[in-house]
């Protein structure tokens, strides 16, 4: 009961004081040492899960029912102006400075719902998680994802298609919308116990 309310009160104290500047929905869930930055725009779906140790140092929109597992990065591409003439990179000016106007600024990355990153991915700015996609574990991701598929690597390629056919993913996408309503009333970290098919007898 008191870890319980112990965990409600972190999430209570990251969302509403500590990244109060950004946007989540319902059901949100933050590992230990979790780091969030966006200049202008972060906005998080429900049923949000980022494991530890992991980051988003750029603008986003993540839809719902999103994992990132440990130790993942959303990072910018462009966070320091590495052209600028006459200064090393370290003293250059910075995309977090408020008079940085070079490339990056005003770039979006966007993560569908229903999409899976795993351990030590790293995602780089500007790129869209198509809906269903798997990211597998220590992959670099650098440009958009196709739907409902399997990616690995460095840069990350298309590997695999999460579903095994056509038919299970359409069966899927049924079925997804018939449970919307579960998915909504969620509130949990453990998955939704699987419903048993009843069967009329003959």
């Amino acid at each position: 009961m008191i870890k319980k309310l112990v965990k409600k009160a972190r999430f209570w104290y990251l969302t509403r004081i500590k990244w109060r500047r950004y946007q989540f929905g319902p059901n949100f869930y933050a590992g230990l040492r979790v780091s969030l930055w966006a200049k202008d725009t972060l906005t998080i779906g429900r049923n949000f899960y980022i494991g530890r140790d992991s980051q988003i140092e750029t603008d986003c929109v993540i839809g719902d029912n999103v994992i990132f597992g440990n130790c993942v990065a959303i990072v910018g591409k462009y966070d320091h102006h590495f052209q600028q003439i006459g200064y090393p990179i370290r003293l250059a000016s910075r995309i977090r400075d408020d008079h940085y106007d070079w490339k990056g600024k005003g770039q979006l990355t966007r993560i569908e719902d229903d999409v899976w990153v795993g351990y030590g991915s790293i995602i780089m700015s500007g790129v869209t998680l198509a809906k269903g996609c798997i990211i597998a574990a220590g992959a670099v991701v650098t440009r958009d994802t196709e739907p409902y598929s399997i990616y690995g690597g460095n840069p990350a390629k298309k590997i695999a298609n999460r579903f095994n056919s056509l038919q299970d993913l359409q069966t899927h996408e049924q079925k997804e919308k018939e449970l919307q309503h579960l998915f909504n009333a969620y509130t949990g970290i453990q998955g939704l116990a699987i419903k048993k098919e009843t069967h009329g007898t003959h």
